[in-house]
Protein backbone atom coordinates (compact mmCIF):
# COMPACT_ATOMS: atom_id res chain seq x y z
CA UNK A 1 0.00 0.00 0.00
CA UNK A 2 1.39 3.65 -0.85
CA UNK A 3 1.69 6.03 1.89
CA UNK A 4 3.38 8.99 -0.23
CA UNK A 5 3.77 9.49 -4.15
CA UNK A 6 6.41 11.72 -5.31
CA UNK A 7 7.25 12.52 -8.89
CA UNK A 8 9.59 9.63 -9.25
CA UNK A 9 9.28 7.81 -5.87
CA UNK A 10 6.17 6.14 -4.11
CA UNK A 11 6.94 5.33 -0.06
CA UNK A 12 5.28 2.06 1.30
CA UNK A 13 5.13 0.31 4.76
CA UNK A 14 8.17 -1.67 4.97
CA UNK A 15 7.64 -5.65 5.35
CA UNK A 16 9.96 -8.35 6.46
CA UNK A 17 10.20 -9.73 2.54
CA UNK A 18 12.36 -6.13 2.62
CA UNK A 19 15.46 -7.85 4.45
CA UNK A 20 17.55 -8.74 1.61
CA UNK A 21 17.09 -5.36 -0.35
CA UNK A 22 17.35 -2.74 2.68
CA UNK A 23 20.13 -4.89 4.05
CA UNK A 24 22.30 -2.92 0.89
CA UNK A 25 22.27 0.37 2.83
CA UNK A 26 21.89 -0.85 6.41
CA UNK A 27 24.69 -3.39 6.00
CA UNK A 28 26.97 -1.50 3.80
CA UNK A 29 29.96 0.25 5.92
CA UNK A 30 30.18 3.35 4.25
CA UNK A 31 26.63 3.90 4.34
CA UNK A 32 26.84 3.51 8.50
CA UNK A 33 30.15 5.54 9.20
CA UNK A 34 27.72 7.55 11.33
CA UNK A 35 25.92 4.85 12.92
CA UNK A 36 27.73 2.44 16.00
CA UNK A 37 28.45 0.14 12.92
CA UNK A 38 27.20 -1.96 9.84
CA UNK A 39 24.30 -4.57 11.16
CA UNK A 40 23.88 -7.87 10.28
CA UNK A 41 20.36 -9.44 8.78
CA UNK A 42 19.11 -10.12 12.35
CA UNK A 43 19.32 -6.30 12.89
CA UNK A 44 18.24 -5.51 10.04
CA UNK A 45 15.15 -7.55 10.65
CA UNK A 46 14.56 -6.04 14.24
CA UNK A 47 14.69 -2.56 12.52
CA UNK A 48 12.11 -3.69 9.98
CA UNK A 49 10.08 -5.07 12.98
CA UNK A 50 10.49 -1.55 14.76
CA UNK A 51 9.12 0.38 12.30
CA UNK A 52 6.39 -1.79 12.13
CA UNK A 53 5.41 -1.85 15.32
CA UNK A 54 5.93 2.23 15.00
CA UNK A 55 2.93 1.61 12.06
CA UNK A 56 0.84 0.30 14.73
CA UNK A 57 2.02 2.54 17.74
CA UNK A 58 2.19 5.97 15.92
CA UNK A 59 0.38 5.66 12.59
CA UNK A 60 4.33 6.18 10.61
CA UNK A 61 7.64 4.63 10.52
CA UNK A 62 10.71 4.64 8.24
CA UNK A 63 8.94 3.70 5.05
CA UNK A 64 10.54 1.67 2.15
CA UNK A 65 11.39 4.48 -0.69
CA UNK A 66 10.66 2.60 -4.41
CA UNK A 67 11.60 3.98 -7.67
CA UNK A 68 8.81 3.91 -9.82
CA UNK A 69 10.60 3.33 -12.42
CA UNK A 70 11.81 -0.12 -13.04
CA UNK A 71 10.22 -0.43 -9.23
CA UNK A 72 13.64 -0.68 -7.69
CA UNK A 73 14.22 -0.46 -4.09
CA UNK A 74 16.20 2.54 -3.29
CA UNK A 75 16.12 2.31 0.53
CA UNK A 76 14.12 4.06 3.92
CA UNK A 77 12.64 7.07 4.39
CA UNK A 78 10.15 8.64 7.07
CA UNK A 79 9.63 9.59 10.07
CA UNK A 80 10.06 8.19 13.45
CA UNK A 81 10.04 9.42 16.81
CA UNK A 82 13.34 9.91 18.42
CA UNK A 83 14.71 11.58 21.64
CA UNK A 84 16.43 14.92 21.40
CA UNK A 85 18.03 16.12 23.89
CA UNK A 86 15.16 14.89 26.68
CA UNK A 87 12.55 15.59 24.39
CA UNK A 88 10.84 12.30 22.03
CA UNK A 89 9.71 14.67 19.12
CA UNK A 90 8.77 13.36 15.34
CA UNK A 91 12.11 13.07 13.07
CA UNK A 92 12.50 12.18 9.47
CA UNK A 93 15.55 9.82 8.77
CA UNK A 94 16.64 7.97 5.92
CA UNK A 95 18.59 5.57 4.23
CA UNK A 96 19.44 5.47 0.76
CA UNK A 97 21.55 2.64 -1.48
CA UNK A 98 25.08 4.07 -2.04
CA UNK A 99 24.61 3.39 -6.11
CA UNK A 100 21.35 5.88 -5.75
CA UNK A 101 23.50 8.76 -3.99
CA UNK A 102 23.36 12.28 -5.38
CA UNK A 103 20.38 11.78 -7.32
CA UNK A 104 18.16 13.74 -4.88
CA UNK A 105 15.95 10.95 -3.84
CA UNK A 106 16.84 11.36 -0.23
CA UNK A 107 15.34 14.88 -0.44
CA UNK A 108 12.49 13.79 -2.55
CA UNK A 109 11.55 11.77 -0.03
CA UNK A 110 12.61 13.72 2.83
CA UNK A 111 10.08 16.49 1.32
CA UNK A 112 7.28 14.04 1.08
CA UNK A 113 7.79 13.17 4.52
CA UNK A 114 7.79 16.58 5.85
CA UNK A 115 4.42 17.46 4.00
CA UNK A 116 2.87 14.36 5.48
CA UNK A 117 3.79 15.38 9.26
CA UNK A 118 2.74 18.54 8.78
CA UNK A 119 -0.45 18.34 6.55
CA UNK A 120 -1.71 14.49 7.43
CA UNK A 121 -0.54 13.73 11.36
CA UNK A 122 -0.30 17.81 12.06
CA UNK A 123 2.84 18.04 13.97
CA UNK A 124 3.75 21.60 14.79
CA UNK A 125 7.54 20.91 14.14
CA UNK A 126 9.53 17.96 12.69
CA UNK A 127 13.41 17.44 13.61
CA UNK A 128 16.31 16.19 11.70
CA UNK A 129 19.61 14.33 13.68
CA UNK A 130 22.99 13.27 13.01
CA UNK A 131 26.17 13.41 14.41
CA UNK A 132 28.15 16.55 13.58
CA UNK A 133 30.12 14.54 11.26
CA UNK A 134 26.91 13.73 8.58
CA UNK A 135 27.50 16.51 6.68
CA UNK A 136 25.35 14.95 3.71
CA UNK A 137 22.19 14.58 5.97
CA UNK A 138 22.91 17.93 7.30
CA UNK A 139 22.62 19.47 4.05
CA UNK A 140 19.41 17.13 2.86
CA UNK A 141 17.45 18.62 6.11
CA UNK A 142 18.88 21.86 5.00
CA UNK A 143 17.75 21.49 1.55
CA UNK A 144 13.86 20.45 2.68
CA UNK A 145 13.82 23.63 4.67
CA UNK A 146 15.04 22.86 8.34
CA UNK A 147 17.43 25.05 10.00
CA UNK A 148 19.82 24.25 13.03
CA UNK A 149 18.04 23.84 16.65
CA UNK A 150 20.84 23.37 19.16
CA UNK A 151 23.77 20.69 19.67
CA UNK A 152 23.32 17.70 22.09
CA UNK A 153 25.52 14.40 22.84
CA UNK A 154 23.43 10.63 22.09
CA UNK A 155 25.24 7.55 22.54
CA UNK A 156 28.52 9.68 23.67
CA UNK A 157 28.78 11.53 20.31
CA UNK A 158 27.79 15.28 19.71
CA UNK A 159 24.87 15.39 17.51
CA UNK A 160 23.73 18.29 15.64
CA UNK A 161 19.52 18.92 15.48
CA UNK A 162 17.86 20.59 13.29
CA UNK A 163 13.98 21.43 12.56
CA UNK A 164 11.47 22.46 10.79
CA UNK A 165 7.77 24.40 11.06
CA UNK A 166 4.65 23.62 10.09
CA UNK A 167 3.61 26.41 7.73
CA UNK A 168 -0.24 25.31 7.79
CA UNK A 169 -0.96 25.95 11.38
Amino acid sequence: MKILETERLYLRQLSLDDIQELSKVLSDPESMQYYTGPFHLEKVESWIQWNMDNYRKYKHGLWAVILKDGERFLGDCGITMQIIDRETVPEIGFHIIKKYWNQGYATEAAVACMEYAFKVLKYPKVFSYTTVKNLPSQRVAEKIGMKKYKDFEKNEEKQIAQVAFNPYI
